[in-house]
């Protein structure tokens, strides 16, 4: 699935996008903040993590920006499996990317392409010690629920504490307003 925004393109990753991932993934304030990727970040990772997008229908993409003609890889996002819950949302942008609300604008994207899929709940969750990712959910319309969990980061090698959000994708327009214009794909 391919999804357009008006500054982005979301769509699954291929083989030759192994360097471009690395290189945007490849900073510690960037993994710290991830459950799943280690540190340091090897081309390895990044080939294996490529290798996982098998379905078309999958809610999960490569974020590129498009500038001055061109495209670059800026990060990742979609909907995963996380403990019990079935739809996790999950992101994460490589630092010249931060505060200009690309996390935002993909989000938007991703939580428009669930719904056209049917999915109606979606959780996510934010290391404590990163209160801006926490900033994005509440924008996109996630409410926090009051949840605590203990999880594992590889890339900090610890447990570290998460806050716990989710949004009904059944109530209205819950993925956090706008006009952005989502043109997708199969």
């Amino acid at each position: 699935m391919f999804v357009r925004t008006q500054r982005l393109t979301l769509r699954p990753g291929w083989p030759e996008d192994a360097a471009a991932l690395t290189q945007a993934i490849g900073h510690e304030n960037v993994v710290r903040n991830l459950s799943r990727a280690p540190w340091p970040y090897p081309v390895e990772a990044a080939e294996t993590f490529l290798a996982s997008f098998d379905n078309p229908v999958d809610t999960k993409f490569l974020v590129f920006e498009h500038r001055d003609g061109a495209t670059r890889l800026i990060g990742g996002t979609g909907l995963s499996e996380w403990k019990d819950e079935p739809n996790e949302l999950g992101y994460w942008y490589t630092p010249d990317a931060w505060g200009r609300g690309f996390a935002t604008e993909a989000g938007r994207a991703v939580l428009h392409a669930a719904r056209a899929l049917g999915i109606r709940r979606v959780t996510a969750g934010h290391f404590i010690d990163n209160p801006a990712s926490g900033r994005v959910l509440r924008k996109l319309g996630f409410r926090p629920t009051g949840k605590l969990a203990t999880i594992y980061s590889r890339g900090r090698g610890c447990e570290a504490t998460t806050a716990r959000y989710e949004i009904d994708l059944s109530e209205g327009d819950c993925s956090g307003g706008g006009d952005e214009d989502h043109r997708m794909a199969a």
